[in-house]
Parts: structure tokens; C-alpha cells; sequence
């Protein structure tokens, strides 16, 4: 047992036990379930309905932990509702759109009275009972309104809540504290220092101008419902990473995970080192069981998106709504109304971040999309892939459909290409559909960049013709553009071939162009510093070379690595932690890309979705009709 559970198992194993049942409980247990586990499905469904629960414990048939006495944690929290929470929720897709995601994007707009706790899970409809009778008491003496008051700094942003309003939330929370532990045995923390809704927390510090001005569009006197609440997470899971599944996806092995569309996955970012590329191992929400998944069938969200809202009923009331129906208003100190780009900011009219936003994204100039290259030969067919496809006298052939019909002539060896691999037969189909769909939304390309590894290159070229323009623009070669080269295989630089043979092969190639970082100052096994600094400076050399008149879109066709570095200088981002670095560029498939415009009257550029879909598949094996149809 690991030392975290044996932990938890200590936690829990020396408390009281109740001998209440609900109805809930006793319609499962009347259904055949222990009452342990029954009690451990209620909890974590938020003891809404049998149903519920029932549906719970069919999923978790298999959950190596349903009989770990484990409980739930607990946190109380007063979130607003009405329209002051759609303000702050548009604020929230706001500031992640403009300034990216910080931590306050992780939760839900809330003021905390309560830190998390524990509660065993018979004991959950007591903490219930605690807060229906704290409710009961303070329900006459809650403010009409809230003052909140707006606070920045250079790594938080928030509304402070005012003395007198904050004592009584701090009463409200102390006592239910006691009240906890005198029903439930629960050790409650209440929050008694600034109460505060937070806005946004540890954002980079040259983002605070732009956080700030979308905040004071928010009205903190918007007509509110104040709701008082329990939510409740999976103790076991707090410091991972939570995934939700895009696609559902079938095991083809024993140790894969089965998962349907909208599941979430827990996975910790510490055991995934070890894992195949495109993979990682969690744990599913939905079922507990464990496996591996394919990372590109998922997608990163918030950690309280599998939080559980505890319900709200007539016995047993969970949930207290305070109304605050007054117009109370205010602002920051020594400030006037507020302006937004000019204009005087009506505190009796509420205006949409979304309304006001629009007036800076006007005048859009240049985009830079910046792309992986397609599959490779090398990622279907192993590192051995040429040995494959070579005759006994060292000519090429065709060994499998995904293998490309032919390999462009160089004047040096073959083997070559086992450092420098082509795309596969799939990687070329992938590039010239993504082409196709950039011709379907009418993108502009009016410059491309392309590393000097071949698979970008014919990644570059079967775009431009799906895009239609391959007679007009030409690729040209940065070999600055180069991934890290430290994870080269080989440890040398590989020998690319020369811009006279692609052009030869009939690559549309721009003969005259003379890279900004030249081939032969790449560095094997180069430092991750360096590779930062040579990433930086050529996206920027790029950039200024090409004029910023008109809309046209600069495309680069490089590497994984290539999406963050080469986006994060335009941005104005520092560079990622080396670990941190590779773990996300792990994640990019093939084809992955990420999309940046230019606002050229605020000197900035910011990240938008990119113009067109991702492109998803599954794998496909080799298969020999032999096994199994005609031989046993």
C-alpha cells in the first residue's frame, strides 16, 4: 500500500461510526448493496438520488478502491448567481482568451468560508443537518448586499469583501465550523482572514493592465442570489491533472482503458515519463479503473469540473440562497467610473467584456500559424523503417501502403533518410486535407517557413496544394526553424538534403532565400538555453521580414517543440521550465498547430483559435489475412 493511502487509511480508521440510514440508503440497501459501499456512492453523487448512486456503483463494479474507506473532501463555499455570475463568467473566457489560463481559471467564481475537510461517508447527512441549522440562524442577519471592492497586484486580481460584510460571512463560517464538529465529527477550518472573490491568480505580471481593464466592466452591484454550498472532491486525486475524453475508445490491450466520450481522467504528471509517445496512464472518474489512453483522444480542463454540488431538499438543506437585490456599487480606491478604451463605464448598465472587447479586435493585421509536421515513416514503422523497404541490392520499395510510392533522389547515400524521414503515405494525406480546410475558411497564406527536416518540407508542400497556391508561394528553408537537436537520435546534426535537390525533386522551393540562422551553426546536443535563444531570435528576424501590410498569414512548418517555442517570444511569455517543456510537447500530434494575430496599435500579438479544426484518427494495424481466416 502506498504511503499516501496507508496515510488516509489512518485518517478514517479510528472514528465513531453512525448507525443513521436516509431513505436513500436504505432503498440501496434493500437492493442488496453493503451499506459501506452504498454510503461511498451517496457521497459521491452528492446523495441527490438513488438512481444516481445505483449508476455509480454499476460503473465502479471493477474500481480496485471501492472498498477503501476513504472519504470524501469537503469545502464550503458562497457563489453568486444572477448576473453577476454571467459577468464574471464572461470575464472568465475573457481573460483566458486574451491573457491565457491562469489558477483562478480552475474553479468557478466563489468566495471561500470553509477550507476542504474530510467527512466519513455515513456521516455526510449530519454536515448537512449542521448546515441547515446555521442557515436557519444567520438567514435573518445576511446582508442585503455584498461590497466588494476591486484589488490588484502583480500576481492576483480580485474583489476584497468589506469589514462589516465580511465579519458576518466569518461568523457564518466559524459557526458552522462548531456546529460541524459537535454533528459530524468534522475538523473544519473556517476562513477567517480577508475574504476575497478572486479573479485571477498567478498570471504573468505584464498581463495585469489588460486583467484589470476587463475587470472593471464587471458591476459588482449586478443584482445577486448569493448561494451558500457544499462541494466535494476524490481526496486521492487533488494534485493531478484532469482530462476529459473527446472521443470514446475501445482497449485494443489488456492494460488500456476503456473510456466514452466526456469522461474524465486523473493523471499524474510524475508517472508519465516512462509511457509510449501519445499515451499517458490515469485513472477513470467514471469507473476507477486505471489504464492507458491515447493523449490525443483527450483534453486538458479545470480540476473542479468533476467537483461534486451537494443537493439541496426539504429535510435536509444544503444549500442556502441569500438575496442581494440592491444596486450597491463599488470601486477601487481614489478611482473614478471606469473607462474602457475611452468611454465612461455606466455602473447602472452592465456591459458584456465580450461587447467591449470587440472594439480591440477590430483591426486584426498579421497571423502566424505555426504547425507540426505530419506523420512520419519513422513513427509507424520504428527507426528500422528503411531496412524495411531497401531490396538486396539497396533500391527502394513500397513494403507497405503507408510507406510513401517513391523517396526523392539525393546525390549522397540513402541511408541518409534514416535520420532525415519522409512523411508516411497518411502524413502526406493529412497535410494536404488540413490544406484544403485553410481553402475552405478562405485563410490568406502569404508566407512559409519550413525546417530543413524533409518530413516538414513535404508537409509544407502538400499544404500548399491542398491550399491551392503551390504555383504561387514558395518554401523557404530556415534551418533556425530546426527542433531541439538534443533529442536527436543520432547526436549529429542530420544531413539534410540541399535546397538544389528539393528544388530538383520538385519542391516548390524559393532557391533565393539565405536562412537568418545558417545550417551550419547548429549545435549537436545544444543546451535547452541555446535552443530557446536561436528559437526566439529567428521567429523574430521572420517577422520583421515579412511586411506587416494586409492579413496575410505567415505559416511555419516545424516541430512539436516548435508551437511553444516559437509563440511564446510574440507573446511575450518567458520560456517554460525544460521539464515542463518536453512534457507538453509530448502532447502535440502530428499536425498540431496553434494560431497567433497581431494587434499592430498595441505593439502585442495574442493566441486565438487556430482557423481550422484538429485533425483526429485512430491507429490501424498491420494485419496478414492468414492469421486466423485460414490458419488456425
Amino acid at each position: 500500500m502506498a504511503v499516501a493511502e496507508t496515510q488516509l487509511y489512518a485518517k478514517v480508521s479510528n472514528k465513531h461510526r453512525s448507525r443513521s440510514t436516509s431513505v436513500l440508503l436504505e432503498s440501496l440497501l434493500a437492493k442488496g448493496f453493503p451499506a459501506h459501499i452504498a454510503q461511498k456512492a451517496l457521497a459521491a453523487t452528492g446523495q441527490k438520488t438513488t438512481e444516481d448512486a445505483a449508476k455509480w456503483l454499476h460503473s465502479h463494479c471493477n474500481d480496485p478502491s471501492l472498498d477503501d474507506p476513504i472519504p470524501q473532501e469537503y469545502a464550503l463555499y458562497l457563489c453568486p448567481t444572477g448576473r453577476l455570475h454571467s459577468r464574471l463568467q464572461e470575464f472568465w473566457k475573457e481573460s483566458k482568451r486574451q491573457c491565457g489560463k491562469n489558477r483562478a481559471h480552475e474553479i468557478f467564481p466563489h468566495i471561500t468560508l470553509c477550507d476542504f475537510f474530510t467527512c466519513e461517508d455515513q456521516k455526510v447527512e449530519l454536515l448537512y443537518d449542521a448546515l441547515k441549522r446555521i442557515g436557519d440562524n444567520f438567514l435573518h442577519c445576511f446582508p442585503s448586499s455584498i461590497s466588494l471592492s476591486l484589488h490588484s497586484s502583480t500576481s492576483y486580481l480580485g474583489f476584497f469583501i468589506g469589514d462589516s460584510h465580511a465579519n458576518i460571512l466569518k461568523e457564518f463560517a466559524l459557526a458552522f465550523s462548531s456546529e460541524a464538529l459537535a454533528l459530524a465529527d468534522c475538523h473544519v477550518k473556517p476562513c477567517l482572514k480577508q475574504l476575497h472573490l478572486t479573479l485571477a491568480h498567478k498570471f504573468y505580471p505584464h498581463h495585469q493592465k489588460t486583467l484589470e481593464q476587463l475587470a472593471k466592466c464587471i458591476n459588482p452591484g449586478e443584482t445577486c442570489q448569493w448561494v451558500a454550498a457544499l462541494y466535494s472532491r476524490d481526496m486521492r486525486f487533488v494534485h493531478y491533472q484532469t482530462l476529459r475524453a473527446l472521443f470514446q475508445y475501445k482497449p485494443q490491450n489488456i492494460d488500456e482503458l476503456m473510456i466514452n466520450a466526456g469522461d474524465f481522467i486523473y493523471v499524474d504528471p510524475t508517472q508519465q515519463s516512462d509511457v509510449s509517445e501519445g499515451w499517458v496512464v490515469g485513472t477513470s472518474h467514471r469507473t476507477g479503473c486505471r489504464g492507458f489512453v491515447p493523449e490525443n483522444y483527450t483534453e486538458r480542463v479545470n480540476e473542479s469540473d468533476t467537483w461534486v454540488k451537494h443537493r439541496q431538499v426539504e429535510v435536509s438543506q444544503v444549500e442556502y440562497v441569500f438575496v442581494t437585490a440592491s444596486r450597491f456599487f463599488t470601486q477601487t480606491e481614489n478611482e473614478p467610473n471606469v473607462k474602457m478604451n475611452g468611454e465612461v463605464n455606466d455602473p447602472n448598465t452592465s456591459r458584456s467584456v465580450t461587447n467591449v472587447l470587440s472594439l480591440q479586435n477590430a483591426t486584426l493585421r498579421r497571423g502566424m500559424l505555426v504547425m507540426r509536421h505530419g506523420e512520419r515513416v519513422d513513427q509507424v514503422f520504428g527507426k528500422s523503417w528503411l531496412q524495411q523497404c531497401l531490396t538486396a541490392d539497396g533500391k527502394y520499395y513500397r513494403a507497405d501502403l503507408n510507406f510513401p510510392s517513391t523517396l526523392p533522389k539525393r546525390k549522397d547515400s540513402m541511408n541518409h533518410f534514416e535520420y532525415d524521414p519522409p512523411l508516411s503515405s497518411c502524413g502526406i494525406f493529412q497535410s494536404r486535407l488540413i490544406g484544403e480546410a485553410l481553402l475552405d475558411q478562405e485563410v490568406t497564406v502569404s508566407y512559409v517557413y519550413s525546417s530543413p527536416a524533409l518530413r516538414c518540407i513535404q508537409t509544407a508542400q502538400h499544404l500548399l496544394q491542398g491550399l491551392k497556391i503551390d504555383q504561387k508561394v514558395k518554401i523557404r528553408v530556415e534551418p533556425g526553424l530546426f527542433e531541439w537537436t538534443k533529442w536527436e537520435a543520432s547526436r549529429v546534426i542530420p544531413n539534410f538534403m540541399t535546397v538544389t535537390e528539393l528544388a530538383e525533386a520538385s519542391y516548390k522551393i524559393d532557391t533565393g532565400y539565405r536562412g537568418n540562422f545558417p545550417l551550419s551553426s547548429l549545435v549537436p546536443s545544444e543546451s535547452y538555453e541555446e535552443y530557446v535563444s536561436r528559437s526566439s531570435t529567428v521567429i523574430k528576424q521572420i517577422i520583421t521580414a515579412c511586411p506587416s501590410k494586409g492579413k496575410g498569414v505567415i505559416l511555419i512548418v516545424g516541430h512539436g517543440s516548435s508551437l511553444a517555442s516559437f509563440t511564446r517570444p510574440l507573446l511575450g511569455l518567458p520560456a517554460r521550465d525544460s521539464s515542463d517543456f518536453a512534457q507538453v510537447v509530448r502532447k502535440i500530434p502530428s499536425l498540431g498547430m496553434c494560431f497567433c494575430e497581431e494587434i499592430k496599435e498595441e505593439n502585442k500579438w495574442q493566441m486565438v483559435n487556430p482557423p481550422v479544426k484538429t485533425l483526429t484518427h485512430g491507429a490501424n494495424a498491420a494485419f496478414n489475412w492468414r492469421n486466423g481466416i485460414v490458419e488456425d
